[in-house]
């Protein structure tokens, strides 16, 4: 699981945009979701409709952004079969500091992937 190079050119650009609006609330939600024992893994899927993974964090319709930010984490994933079982191990060795890099799980029509992208610097 690597950040993937096709991001870099067609969703980069707004999801960038995007994260230095919702940086500090994402980084404050993966915090109480480990503080609060939910989980080690916390996970943002983002995209620019309703879906079922998460709770919703960022409505686009409400904020400024252009995509929906949802909170979740790796347990939730691996009930809904979107990592298996033997997946989970691969998925925790890949997965970078939660203080420093925000793991996203990008849904789009062409592109569906994780994404770490790191928080700005205070």
């Amino acid at each position: 699981m690597t950040n993937d190079p096709e991001l870099n050119g067609k969703y980069l650009g707004t999801i960038s945009a995007d994260f230095v609006k919702v940086a500090d609330l994402l980084k404050e939600a993966a915090y109480q979701i480990r503080v609060r024992g939910f989980s080690d893994y916390p996970i943002f899927p983002v995209c620019r409709r309703e879906q079922p993974i998460g709770q919703l964090l960022v409505d686009r319709q409400i904020s400024a952004t252009q995509w929906n930010y949802y909170a979740s984490y790796l347990d939730e994933f691996v009930q809904r079969g979107l990592i298996d079982q033997s997946g989970q191990e691969s998925f925790k060795n890949a997965y970078k500091n939660a203080d420093e890099f925000c793991c996203l799980f990008v849904i789009d029509e062409a592109f569906t992937n994780f994404v770490f992208i790191p928080y700005p610097e205070d």
